[in-house]
């Protein structure tokens, strides 16, 4: 029933599906308050063109139904998913040459597939961008299998211990979910002080600056989808 599930887990599955705002709309409608969409996918660096969307090879590689990764963000953030947080992501290497060629073939030899996980909270009360409030948190080290540290997304590794200055949004995904109970809480909402340094709107997928992987401690990129 709709508000009832805690955590929804997808891997590489979305990209299949035609009507993408209809699944995350679905899932959101679904989640509980603080629940959450953890899931990896494909996407692209830019629009994949109509020629390849209809490609049936390219349909079951995972290729032609990757979002553009912008699209995604601003699609998720459409269907109530208000700050998308990327975990960790790769280059996808295509190792078909037939694959390749066609791709090359129809000119389209720049564009880019990456896998990537993603962190969706079904959360009413982020904002649309990451402000500044001075707060911070400190991690108990008490979620299991990461006793001397976690990370919630790709650029937010808390040690166990350690003070942690966080922005707003990141605050209430900790505070405001399953997760409140490994972490102690610092500072309120009494000041503002401006945009949380380092919050950007440029390609999040670090893997596309040197082509190293950020999945499992790094690495080269692999030919499967997620």
């Amino acid at each position: 029933t709709d508000g009832s599930v805690d955590i929804i887990i997808s891997n590489c599955v979305i990209n299949l599906c035609p009507d993408k705002e209809a699944v995350l709309k679905s899932c959101h409608r679904l989640l509980k308050p603080g629940g959450e969409l953890y899931f990896s996918d494909v996407y692209a660096s830019r629009r994949v063109p109509q020629e390849l969307r209809e490609d049936e090879v390219l349909w079951g590689e995972c290729l032609s139904g990757a979002l553009y990764w912008n699209d995604f963000q601003n699609l998720a953030k459409q269907c109530g998913f208000k700050d998308p947080r990327l975990v960790e992501d790769a280059p996808i290497t295509i190792e078909n040459k037939k694959v390749q060629d066609k791709i090359e073939e129809m000119g389209h030899k720049n564009l880019e597939f990456y896998s990537a996980t993603y962190r969706l909270f079904q959360l009413d009360c982020l904002e649309p961008h990451c402000e500044d409030y001075g707060q911070a948190v400190i991690y108990k080290g008490t979620i299991p299998r990461f006793e001397s540290g976690w990370s919630l997304d790709d650029h937010h590794f808390m040690e166990k211990g350690k003070v942690f200055p966080v922005c707003g949004n990141t605050y209430n995904m900790l505070k405001e979910t399953r997760f409140e109970k490994h972490f102690d809480f610092v500072g309120d909402w009494s000041t503002h002080y401006g945009i949380f340094d380092g919050c950007g709107t440029s390609m999040p997928f670090k893997s596309s600056i040197d082509g190293v992987s950020t999945k499992g401690g790094g690495g080269g990129g692999g030919g499967g989808c997620c």
